[in-house]
This record gives structure tokens, C-alpha cells and sequence, in this order.
């Protein structure tokens, strides 16, 4: 038994399954530290354009208001009395005397006028309604004559217009013609002298007080400045700057009566109207029509209180002192360019440091004088991120007294909105 050889089988053991390497498993890490990589930059570059620009903003370069440069005018003002000039649509160029309330005389009439064409208009060239004189108002002429009064003839029964009363109250002054409109119009005198001060409290005529339609009562006092406003008012009426531009008119029985503004078509001077007593002195409101720089302009002005021994000197004196005024205002009036063409109005700030200019189109001028002040008015839209150069864009408004002159307003350089890849390199 122990001779003989055994046999043994032996089972088939299975070879062993192969070892994986660490560096087969590096490109997956990789691929994905890549992949969030990426991730993380696209998220970078797109964050800042979820983000909305900021709209252009505007600032302007020009003040909201300048005063035209130079020296302001000096006038020949009145040594004695109260003056007042003033440039319709413009402003006042000047005063003296203070504003105590003056005795007036006659200049009282345009006041009496003004309340008769409020009441009843007339059209250019219309004689208006007529009325006649009582036996009363023409029984009062002597007496009235005896006492040196302003006046013109007149008869019971006289038939007269509305016009033709009121040219013999502004152009020889007739005290008796504003007696017999004041009653015509409101039944009696007093009647007609509350609507006169109804009026001057209406037009702000804080230092004016009427005790009669012609100005022979001293105690109707006013100022020059309440004056001169009421001037303004009274010249706006067609019939009346008619009627006081005249140098002469026919009525019924006076027949032909002269102005007694002598100034009236010399000068350019349209009127208004004198006054003259020993309490007032001499007294004149005054219009007159220059042309500067093409526009046509109103001066309008009152000068009170200037002596004289009687009417004649006192009228001398006060057309004296007004043509020195007319001339020294008018040479003070001039164009004068504000904004010159291209000036730059405001600066357009867009986002990234974009941005523009917004500039006048043409230069702008106006008319007055210096030291006037006058005010600008910059109107311009919203601005686009994109906008074209030279594209119209606004307006601009420079305003001297009531009276508004302006230029379109246009883009300096384009401006485009940023790119998107200065957009990401803005956000670095």
C-alpha cells in the first residue's frame, strides 16, 4: 500500500480580477474642476449684464437766470418832481423822486378816458354813440371860462360822439367835455369818480386817490409809476392810442382843436397826455416807438411835479426833461447775444462713462439793456442710450421781460450704449 502512487486532483482557481489604477480616474476630476470652471466664469460674465444700465442723466451748464453785462444806464432824471421809465414787454429802466402821491392836473383825463373805452369800446376809426349837451352843462361854460379852466365850446342841444368827447378831453384838455362824459356815462360826476378809483385799485394803483374826471382838484394825487402803469393799460386800447397820436380833430361847434402835447410825431412819441396847474406843476405820460434790432419797442413813462411860473413854462419844462429821457433811453436799448450758436447747454451722462453734449443750435439775442435781467429756460427730453449727433433734442428759451426768444437745441458727439464687452470688463 505504501508502494503504490496516489493521484490527486486539484480544483481550477480563478485568476484574479485586474487592479485599477489611480491614474485612469484623473481625467474625469479634471474634466469636471474644468466644467466648473467654465461654469463659474460664464456665471462672472453674465452677472453684470443682468443688471439695467442706469438712464442718462442731464446737467446743465447755463444758469436758470444772467443779467445782461455792462454798465446800467443813467438817465437825466428831473431834479425836482417824480419819473418814472419803463419798456413795455421789458421792465422798468428807472425811477426818481420817491412815490409820494402827486397832485396831477390833467394827466387825470387818462384815467377818465380809459374808464369811458372800458365801459364803451370803440373800433378803430368808429365814432361810437352820441350824446348831447344839457342846457346845465352848457350854462356852466362862462363860469368855467372866468376861472381860467381847460375847456372847449360847447351848446345845449349839441349833439357829439363818443369819440369826438373824448378828443377834446386828451387832445386840448377840456375840463368841461370830462365833466359832461363822467355823466353821461354814470348819471352824475361822483358816480364816475368811484369807478374811477374802483379802477386804479383794480390795476394796483396803490398811490392814486381821483376827486374828479379832469384834474382840477388838487387833492386827485398820484404817482408816476401808478401812472406809467396805467399808460400801459390805456395803450392797449386801439381808440385810445388812436385818439392820442393826433395832432389835431374837428368837433361839432369847438370846431378844429390842436393837441397840446407838442412832442406828439416827433421822436417816435404817440402820445399821451399833459397836465398842468399851480399845485401840480408840470405833467406829462408819454409813449413813444423805437426800433431796436429789428423789434419794435414801447417806451412808456410819466414825469410829475416839474416848476414853472404858469402853464406854458411848466409844459416847456416837462417836454424838456422827457425828450432828454427818450434819447438817453433809447440810445441804453441794444442787442445783446446771451448764447452764442454751439454753446454747450448741458452735459448728458450715460452709463460706463458714455456720454454727450447737448448744445444750442443757433445763437440767441434779445433786446435790452444792461443790467436787465433775464431768465433761461432749458426744456430737454429724456435721452436715449443711443442718440445721434447733431440730433434735435429740446429747446431753449431766454426771456427778457415778457418777451421769449429761443433756438432749438442739438447733440454734440453720438453716444452708443456700452458693448457687452464693456460691459464685463467694467464689472473686472
Amino acid at each position: 500500500m505504501y508502494g503504490e502512487m496516489q493521484t490527486v486532483e486539484f480544483s481550477r482557481i480563478p485568476p484574479a480580477p485586474p487592479v485599477r489604477r489611480g491614474r485612469r480616474r484623473l481625467p474625469r476630476v479634471l474634466s469636471g474642476l474644468l466644467a466648473l470652471l467654465l461654469l463659474g466664469g460664464a456665471l462672472y460674465a453674465v452677472t453684470p449684464l443682468r443688471h439695467p444700465l442706469h438712464n442718462p442723466t442731464i446737467e446743465l451748464t447755463l444758469p436758470a437766470s444772467m443779467t445782461i453785462p455792462g454798465t446800467a444806464p443813467r438817465l437825466p432824471w428831473p431834479r425836482s418832481g417824480q419819473a418814472m421809465i419803463s419798456i413795455d414787454g421789458l421792465g422798468t429802466l428807472g425811477t426818481s423822486g420817491g412815490s409820494k402821491p402827486l397832485p396831477i392836473a390833467s394827466v387825470t383825463k387818462v384815467m377818465t378816458a380809459y374808464v369811458i373805452l372800458t365801459e364803451h369800446p370803440l373800433a378803430v376809426g368808429e365814432q361810437g354813440p352820441e350824446l348831447t349837451v344839457s342846457a346845465e352843462q352848457a350854462a356852466a361854460y362862462p363860469a368855467e371860462k372866468a376861472r381860467g379852466e381847460s375847456l372847449v365850446e360847447v351848446r345845449a342841444g349839441e349833439v357829439i360822439t363818443e369819440r369826438q368827447a373824448l378828443q377834446a378831453v386828451l387832445l386840448p384838455s377840456a375840463n368841461n367835455m370830462a365833466r359832461i362824459l363822467a355823466a353821461w356815462d354814470s348819471g352824475s360826476v361822483a358816480a364816475f369818480v368811484e369807478k374811477m378809483n374802483a379802477t386804479a385799485d383794480r390795476l394796483g394803483m396803490s398811490g392814486t386817490h381821483y376827486t374828479d374826471p379832469s384834474g382840477l382838484d388838487p387833492d386827485t394825487v398820484s404817482t408816476a409809476r401808478d401812472q406809467v402803469v396805467l399808460a400801459s393799460k390805456a395803450m392797449a386800447l386801439p381808440a385810445f392810442a388812436e385818439i392820442v397820436k393826433q395832432k389835431r380833430a374837428t368837433l361839432p361847434v369847438a370846431g378844429t382843436v390842436k393837441n397840446y402835447n407838442e412832442l406828439v410825431g416827433r421822436n417816435g412819441v404817440v402820445g399821451i397826455k399833459t397836465g398842468s396847474t399851480d399845485e401840480a406843476g408840470g405833467c406829462l405820460v408819454f409813449a413813444a416807438v423805437v426800433t431796436v434790432g429789428g423789434r419794435k419797442l414801447t417806451i412808456v413813462g410819466a414825469v410829475l411835479g416839474q416848476p414853472g411860473a404858469d402853464t406854458p413854462v411848466q409844459l416847456d419844462r416837462v417836454f424838456a426833461v422827457t425828450r432828454s429821457l427818450l434819447r438817453s433811453t433809447a440810445a441804453a436799448l441794444a442787442v445783446h447775444t446771451l448764447v452764442e450758436a454751439g454753446e454747450q447747454v448741458a452735459t448728458v451722462r450715460g452709463p460706463l462713462g458714455t456720454g454727450t453734449t447737448i448744445n444750442a443750435a443757433e445763437k440767441v439775442d434779445v433786446v435790452g439793456w444792461p443790467g436787465l435781467q433775464v431768465r433761461i429756460d432749458a426744456r430737454i427730453p429724456a435721452v436715449p442710450s443711443r442718440i445721434a449727433a447733431g440730433a434735435e433734442h429740446g429747446k431753449l428759451t431766454v426771456t427778457a421781460g415778457g418777451k421769449p426768444v429761443g433756438t432749438a437745441l442739438r447733440t454734440g458727439t453720438g453716444m452708443e450704449p456700452p458693448s457687452t464687452w464693456e460691459r464685463i470688463r467694467h464689472h473686472r
